[in-house]
């Protein structure tokens, strides 16, 4: 089992990695994904993700999360096969949290090297921060 420190780590380039290890056929624990990031100018990102929001029907969907673990989750999702056995099994290995539980704390937490967000040149919104931008109630 691997589990990941998303804080300070870029979404996208986070959860390809995380991605091909559930592929592998690992276990994979992400903690304080709120704290992740999205590259990007943070308007844009909030008036996307309000779009992702909005389409659809209300009953019949696509149906996209507002919280950040969920959206976390939705990520990591479209970059499995998930029309496939092997995508919707390894998305079930999948755990995320939002910040650090009790049973982690003394666990070792790795990184990823590719999406240190302190390398970023642009302007980024942290996922906390988007969630709350479009729509969710903070109760974490």
């Amino acid at each position: 089992m691997k589990i990941y420190d998303a804080s300070n780590q870029i979404l996208g380039r986070m959860s390809s990695v995380i991605a091909k290890e559930l592929l592998k056929g690992e276990k994979v624990v992400v903690v304080n994904c709120e704290k992740s990031v999205v590259s990007g100018n943070p308007k844009y990102k909030s008036a996307l993700y309000l779009k992702k929001i909005h389409r659809g029907d209300i009953k019949h969907g696509p149906f996209f999360p507002k919280t950040p673990d969920g959206i976390f989750r939705r990520t990591v999702r479209g970059m499995l096969p998930w029309h496939q056995a092997k995508g919707r099994n390894a998305f079930k290995n999948l755990k995320v949290f939002i910040g650090l539980p009790e049973q982690f704390k003394n666990k070792t937490l790795e990184k990823v090297e590719l999406a240190d967000a302190n390398k970023l040149k642009s302007r980024y919104i942290t996922l906390e921060n988007l969630s709350i931008s479009i729509g969710a109630k903070k109760r974490w």
